[in-house]
């Protein structure tokens, strides 16, 4: 690995193939065995904005910009994220498990939320080259595997392996393929990376970036705005709530 490098433009972004066995995280975590991602970027202040469990390889956006990282994020935002998923069985043969998939199915006692759920064809596997897992997965001979795109726009704990296995596809591998920034472009992808490989940001990649963080900034002011209009002038000249809007003190202010 070379020696600490610099980020240019106003994203100061990079995106990395993250292999199997590596944590979301630059610390290594006492008696682990996975690595992470300081044996792979050199690179001084930047931090993943979204990140895949050890045993998930794939798609990771890394970024020293707080704004951005926090953009990417947020739940309110809800950003799609593509994942190949290879599993234990013939997807193509369980519609109805891809339609549950697709409505949501509950995971730790909660329902996810509608996901975009197809089967992959053998075809798009192949054109694809999917780089081998190391170590390789663990099989059985006497059952057949098969791939499924899946886009989520959740993040939760374990949640892509829960949901497959929830509907009788247990997960054996596990790929975040693309984050999609919601502008009307192609989401951003692995193309031209190895696993452990990673590279800035395009100046293309960095202009959506600043616009994403452009579109949010107008809205966090349009909703200032919209809060402001919402306090109407007492007589005395003071600003007071809206009729009917109720008065919440303390604690409550915070939580429904």
């Amino acid at each position: 690995m070379e020696g600490p490098q610099v980020l240019t433009g106003s994203a100061r972004a990079l995106l990395f193939f993250k292999p199997y066995g590596v944590l979301s995280q630059f610390t290594r975590e006492a008696d682990s065995r996975w690595r992470c991602l300081a044996d792979f970027i050199a690179v001084p202040g930047v931090y993943a904005a979204g990140r895949l469990d050890a045993d998930s390889e794939g798609l990771l956006l890394l970024t020293a910009n707080g704004r951005l990282q926090q953009r990417l994020t947020d739940p309110a935002h809800a950003h799609w994220r593509r994942y190949w998923v290879q599993v234990e069985g013939e997807a193509a043969a369980q519609p109805e498990a891809i339609q549950r998939l697709a409505r949501g199915v509950a995971v730790q006692g909660r329902l996810s939320l509608p996901a975009r759920a197809r089967p992959l064809d053998p075809a798009e596997i192949i054109a694809a080259q999917l780089p081998q897992r190391q170590p390789p997965i663990r099989q059985r001979q006497s059952l057949p595997t098969s791939w499924l795109e899946l886009e989520l726009r959740e993040g939760r704990n374990r949640q892509v392996r829960r949901m497959t296995a929830a509907v009788g596809l247990p997960t054996l591998r596990l790929i975040r393929m693309g984050i999609d920034l919601m502008d009307g472009e192609a989401p951003l992808n692995l193309l031209g990376l190895e696993p452990g490989g990673w590279r800035q940001v395009s100046t293309a990649e960095d202009l959506r970036l600043q616009r994403l963080l452009g579109a949010s900034r107008s809205a966090s002011s349009r909703s200032a705005s919209n809060r402001s209009a919402l306090k109407l002038p007492t007589s005395n000249g003071s600003a007071s709530n809206p009729p009917g809007s109720g008065q919440r003190r303390g604690r409550s202010a915070a939580r429904d």
